[in-house]
Formats: C-alpha cells, sequence, structure tokens
C-alpha cells in the first residue's frame, strides 16, 4: 500500500470517527481534540516507511515536540472534558439554520479540515521520495527555526493562559476584569501571535521538503497554503466575536499588527480621531 496509502486510511477512519461521535454527542470539537495527535502519527508512518531516514526522523521529532505541547495546552484549557467545545461553534450554529449547521459540520469540520491535518503533514511524503539525500545545513536551520516558532507559541499561549486564570479569579471576587482581552506580552505585537506561530511551524516544515530536493516548489506546499487561508479565516472570525462583545477592540485593532508581530502604531490623538 506504501506509507500515503496508509495515511490515506488512517485520515478516513478519523474523518469517519470524529463525525459520527459529533452527531452521536452534539459537541463539535472532535476535530480540535485529534488536531495534535494524528499529524504525530502521520509523520512517524513516513519514518518508519523509510526505513528510519535521518531527515524523516528529525521531522517526526519536531512534529512529536509539536503535537505534546499542543495536546497540554488544550488539555489545560478543558479541550477533552465533555463540554469542552470550542466557544465559536456554538456562536456559528446561532447563525445557521440546523440543517446548514449539520453540512458545515460534514463537510468543513470533519471532511475538509481532516484532510487539512493530512495535507500539511505531506512535506514528509516528499522527503520520503527523497530517502537517503544526506542531512545538510539547511536541515539544521530549519529544525532550529521549527524550534524557535515552537517556543513563541509556547510562551504566547502561556501569556492567554494566564490572563484567562486571572480574569476567571476576578469573577470569582465579584468585579468585572478590565480589560476584557489580553492587549500586552506578545498580545501588544500581534493580535493573535499563537495564530502566527502555528502556521509558521508548518511552513518550516514544509522547508524539509525544499532541503531533501533541492526543488522549492512541491505540491505538498498545498497544506501550508491551505493552513493560512484556515487561519486567515478562523482570525476574521473571532475578531467578529471579540469585537461585538468588548467596545475597545477596534482601538486594539486599529494599533496592533493582526497576526504577524510587529510594532504597534501609534494612537491617534483626540484631534487626530475627529478630524
Amino acid at each position: 500500500m506504501g506509507p500515503l496509502g496508509v495515511c490515506l486510511v488512517i485520515c478516513a477512519a478519523v474523518t469517519a470517527a470524529t463525525w459520527i461521535a459529533s452527531v452521536a454527542t452534539r459537541e463539535y470539537s472532535w476535530v480540535d481534540r485529534i488536531w495534535s495527535i494524528v499529524p504525530v502519527a502521520y509523520v512517524w508512518v513516513f519514518a518508519g516507511w523509510s526505513g528510519f531516514d535521518a531527515r524523516l526522523v528529525l521531522m517526526a521529532v519536531l512534529v512529536t515536540l509539536w503535537g505534546i505541547r499542543l495536546t497540554f495546552n488544550y488539555a489545560r484549557k478543558g479541550g477533552y472534558r465533555p463540554g469542552g467545545e470550542d466557544y465559536r461553534w456554538a456562536v456559528l450554529r446561532g447563525r445557521m439554520a440546523p440543517w446548514q449547521y449539520q453540512l458545515f459540520n460534514l463537510f468543513f469540520i470533519s471532511i475538509y479540515q481532516n484532510a487539512l491535518i493530512l495535507l500539511f503533514c505531506l512535506p514528509a511524503y516528499t522527503a520520503y521520495e527523497a530517502a537517503g539525500t544526506p542531512l545538510g545545513v539547511w536541515d539544521v536551520v530549519l529544525a532550529v527555526v521549527f524550534l524557535a516558532f515552537l517556543a513563541g507559541e509556547t510562551v504566547a499561549d502561556q501569556q492567554q493562559w494566564a490572563f484567562h486564570r486571572w480574569k476567571a479569579a476576578e469573577r470569582a471576587a465579584g468585579r468585572t476584569p478590565e480589560p476584557g482581552f489580553l492587549q500586552t506580552g506578545l498580545f501588544r505585537t500581534s493580535r493573535h501571535p499563537n495564530f502566527f506561530f502555528e502556521q509558521a511551524q508548518w511552513w518550516a516544515f514544509y522547508g524539509f521538503a525544499v532541503a531533501a530536493t533541492g526543488v522549492w516548489l512541491h505540491w505538498t506546499i498545498a497544506g501550508a497554503v491551505l493552513l493560512t487561508l484556515l487561519f486567515i479565516g478562523s482570525t476574521i472570525f473571532t475578531e467578529s466575536i471579540s469585537r461585538a462583545k468588548y467596545p475597545d477592540y477596534d482601538a486594539y485593532r486599529a494599533r496592533t499588527s493582526a497576526i504577524v508581530p510587529w510594532f504597534p502604531r501609534p494612537q491617534a490623538t483626540a484631534g487626530e480621531r475627529t478630524a
């Protein structure tokens, strides 16, 4: 069958399982729950099938570290507990007729997202086809860059976790937390630094396909491209909720980069805003 065939079988099985689980439980975050687990399996399939080619083992180890970190962060937020559904799905259900949402659940949440997970792992397939090519300087550079992005996402998620724990403590004490959303640390330079670092890791992962072949463009770049498009859509949707909830969110948007970390823009004075 080959490693790609094995991964396609795994993808089909996981797609069916997550869709059935969502219909049975009426919770729609089952793909979120396997998001950090299945990629580890995919990349190790390619590594094992290659006879543990050095580059593919390196790629698999990096994805394993990514998966451990993301699984831990998702677990501590309660994502694996009953009722741990992403709050955005409830908002979206309120904007759709029930039959529309069920079609959305089948085709986008279950089928498309599972296909996307496999796609962004497929630079491992390109590296598998070039197995035996020795590791080089670019592999080392890419590994360091991947780990740097992994560290950045860890910091961003920790800052967000600490902020939400502070908000919960404020509410438990009978106070209204102010500000209502995180604007400090990495979130001073990007409204979604965790989104940036997550995408950046998979672009670095694609780089191993280039390092393995010496060719810049492979069809397996599709996964990184589609993941970026998914995050753009997720950012727009998430911010539509935040803007409705927090009156001062637009001012934050005006001074802060959307995804790529950058220097905050100076705030306009009252005279400039009314000019």
